[in-house]
């Protein structure tokens, strides 16, 4: 693909809609010079925040609309009321049209799969779409996936996410074969339901020259990150993902609560704050905001609907580099070298 990347952006999604979409699309261009905007929104609230935003100066396009979906809408009420016509459908269907590379929407989760299900379809061979997270370990990061697109699975499809994690690992990390292990109550070949029990065997025999297999891993291997990429299904990696980030904040509170008790607290936390910044960073869940729906003829970004312009920003940086780097075909060709047993 060309230097030049275009994202398209839902503004009217999320907790704070274009206050936070307009100035994080400015913070993301500061890093990716070659990069421009489509923006559906309102043109009356976007136009002034994009006039006020030097970094944006003839790198965005406005797409008028006054259709928005509430975060609190169903999918199928979403669908109906703004297929065609919303900031969320419109920002989706610049992908299928070709005018984006890549989308990104803060908006309600349920609603922007079930518009990129129906506008984008998804992959020859692909049943269900997941959503993959950058999660913070203390070797780095690992992908994870699915993270809530859907509840219950089959092999099949753990063998397809295993494949589609491993490629936007190759493309993060910029390792040629990603490890990657399915999430499982132990490690031991016996253990774990039946479907988890065929894909390990499928993965196992099959030997993918673009992924190599570790085996099971347990939850307390997501922050060690023994792999790259951990599967497992939308409902344990949806509850996952929240314990994770519940503990952050519980351990932020703790910290701050031990370092304001007492005055020899304070003087020791004056000569170590310069560690626990960088512990406050590390732990900063806005910088791997963002999930990918994988599965797609085309690349759909979440961000968090709560996220500040800054999360919003890191979320876009991921947009550009899966469409950069090129997913779709990264996907593609790793799906060509799966089995037909394990992808159709």
């Amino acid at each position: 693909m060309s230097q030049r990347v275009c994202i398209s952006l839902d503004a009217m999604g999320g907790d704070h809609g274009p206050t936070t979409v307009v100035p994080g699309a400015a913070i993301a261009r500061e890093r990716h010079p070659e990069m421009t905007f489509l923006i559906f929104g309102d043109e009356a609230i976007l136009t002034p925040l994009v006039a006020a935003e030097p970094r944006l100066k003839g790198a965005v396009e406005i797409r008028h609309t006054t259709v928005s979906i509430a975060m609190d809408d169903k999918p199928s009420q979403a669908v109906r009321s703004g297929r065609g016509k919303s900031s969320m459908w419109r920002a989706i269907q610049a992908v299928k049209d070709g005018e984006a590379d890549a989308a990104v929407s803060a908006g309600n989760t349920g609603a922007l799969m079930a518009m990129s299900k129906i506008c984008l379809k998804t992959l020859a061979g692909i049943e269900r779409p997941a959503i993959a997270c950058l999660w913070p370990t203390v070797r780095g990061e690992s992908v994870v996936l699915d993270v809530g697109a859907t509840i219950g699975t089959d092999a099949e499809h753990l063998v397809e996410m295993a494949v589609m994690g491993a490629a936007m690992a190759r493309i993060v990390f910029d390792i040629d074969r990603p490890t990657v292990g399915l999430l499982n109550v132990g490690t031991e070949e016996m253990k774990g339901n039946e479907a988890v029990k065929e894909a390990a065997r499928t993965l196992r025999e099959t030997d993918l020259p673009n992924l190599a297999y570790h085996g099971f891993v347990e939850g307390n291997d997501l922050g060690k990150g023994t792999v790259d990429v951990v599967v497992t299904e939308g409902f344990t990696g949806n509850i996952a993902l929240k314990t994770a980030e519940g503990t952050a904040k519980q351990i932020g509170s703790y910290l701050r609560a031990a370092m304001s008790r007492t005055l020899s607290a304070k003087i020791g936390y004056f000569f170590a704050r310069h560690a626990f910044k960088a512990l406050r960073e590390k732990m900063n869940p806005s910088r791997a905001n963002g999930g990918v729906f994988l599965g797609l003829e085309g690349i759909v970004i979440k961000s968090h609907g709560s996220e500040d312009e800054h999360g919003f920003a890191a979320a876009v940086d991921l947009a550009h580099d899966m469409a950069r780097h090129d997913l779709m075909r990264t996907i593609r060709d790793m799906l060509d070298l799966t089995p037909a047993t394990a992808s159709s």
